[in-house]
């Protein structure tokens, strides 16, 4: 990871703010993107990198952000498209149209934004798109988050058939569930299996940190298209994660 210039969203708390220290521990230079700038400019300042506040819902803001990596370092070698909602939790049909929306235009528009100002500022590196196991499963109450992390997933290959060939690798990353606040929201939601875990049966978020620097390594391209679990004993093995209980 040594002087590679990467770009997280949603790194102002949970899997973005962890990556982002365990990226700088490693001799990356990181810049951390997201809405709250306060608690950006304390993490930055940890880690002695850039702190962008912007919102991935807005297509400028994104090539904004970028253009500001690429002025301040020369280049963007990795961006991981971590940004991302699932409260208001509802069955469809007690589900708020505006709400629903919102989250397409951060998980989905947002992911698609980040990708679109990337690629031009991009000679080779990667691309990581946090996904979810509701990529490709339904669960209850969970109508916009589901079908917003399986369009990514398609995004994800989309991306990776079109830029695979100067070099560049899209993968997205399935985690599992994150012992990080968007579980206490699914939790205090009481809809579906998820919502009634234990917090112990959550992975720590540095472990997300690990498994996307392992992404931005040479391993990573034997994954582009496709999500990666660390879900899996082979998956956790790879990344050197203790093993599924």
């Amino acid at each position: 990871m040594n002087g590679k210039r990467i770009l997280i969203t949603g790194a102002s708390r949970g899997i973005g703010e962890a990556a982002a220290r365990v990226l700088a521990e490693r001799g990356a230079k990181v810049a951390v993107l997201a809405r709250n700038g306060a608690a950006l400019e304390t993490l930055a300042a940890d880690i002695g990198g850039i702190a962008i506040t912007a919102d991935v819902s807005d297509f400028a803001s994104m090539e904004k952000a970028v253009a500001t990596v690429v002025s301040e370092w020369g280049g963007l070698d990795v961006l991981v498209n971590n940004a991302g909602l699932i409260d208001p939790i509802a069955r469809i049909e007690d589900s708020d149209p505006a709400a629903w929306s919102q989250i397409v235009d951060v998980n989905l528009k947002g992911v698609y934004y980040g990708i679109r100002a990337a690629l031009p500022a991009m000679e080779q590196g990667t691309i990581i798109n946090i996904s979810s196991g509701a990529a490709t499963g339904a669960l209850e109450g969970w109508s916009h988050y589901c079908a917003t992390k399986a369009a990514v997933l398609s995004l994800t290959k989309c991306t990776d058939l079109e830029n695979a060939s100067r070099g560049i690798v899209c993968v997205g990353l399935s985690p599992g569930t994150v012992a990080t606040d968007m579980q206490r929201d699914i939790a205090k939601s009481g809809i579906n299996a998820v919502s009634q875990m234990s917090w112990d049966a959550h992975i720590p978020a540095e472990w997300v940190g690990k498994a996307i620097a392992y992404l931005c390594g040479p391993d990573g391209a034997k994954y582009a298209g496709t999500d990666f679990s660390i879900k899996t004993p082979e998956g956790r093995a790879a990344v050197g994660l203790p093993a599924p209980s």
